[in-house]
């Protein structure tokens, strides 16, 4: 499959919702989480009001259909030294082909100024370990989430 990543705006924001909802489906069942469950502030503030100072991101678009496939992005509250949280997905169909490596590449290369980034996953999602490949470490553990913080 041929893709292009291209970079994210603020008109962004209705693509960022669905891509959360297809990254929260990795969490717990086979059904995954609603979509009500974006809504609730603790999803929510990883799209809310995208396009702040701080907010940056890619996203990845089949080349023949223009279907999107992807996307990575990364948010601060804008507290000096705080350290940027990141969010990730692809859809299911397109996930084990190396969208995602592609994606979290085009995120750290563009922006080399963050030494830190954190990610809160599902401890059962698969992309953990690409996260590990990418140099992030378990930071803190719970039965069903993990925090990674990756430090350059």
């Amino acid at each position: 499959m041929d893709y292009v990543i291209s970079g994210l705006t603020a008109a962004d924001e209705p693509i960022l919702w669905e891509m959360l909802y297809h990254g929260l489906q990795t969490m717990g069942g086979e059904a995954g989480p609603s979509r009500e469950t974006i809504r609730r502030p603790e999803y929510a503030r990883y799209v809310e009001h995208w396009g702040r100072v701080g907010d940056t991101g890619f996203l990845a678009r089949d080349t023949k259909s223009g279907e999107l496939i992807g996307a990575v992005w990364m948010r601060s509250s804008g507290v000096q030294h705080e350290t940027p949280e990141l969010a990730f997905a692809v859809k299911p169909g397109h996930r084990r082909r190396g969208i995602g490596a592609a994606l979290l590449t085009q995120l750290v290369k563009e922006n080399p100024q963050h030494s830190s980034v954190s990610i809160r996953a599902s401890a059962k999602n698969p992309a953990v370990r690409l996260y590990e490949r990418f140099g992030f470490k378990v930071v803190q553990q719970s039965e069903q989430t993990v925090t990674m913080s990756r430090k350059v």
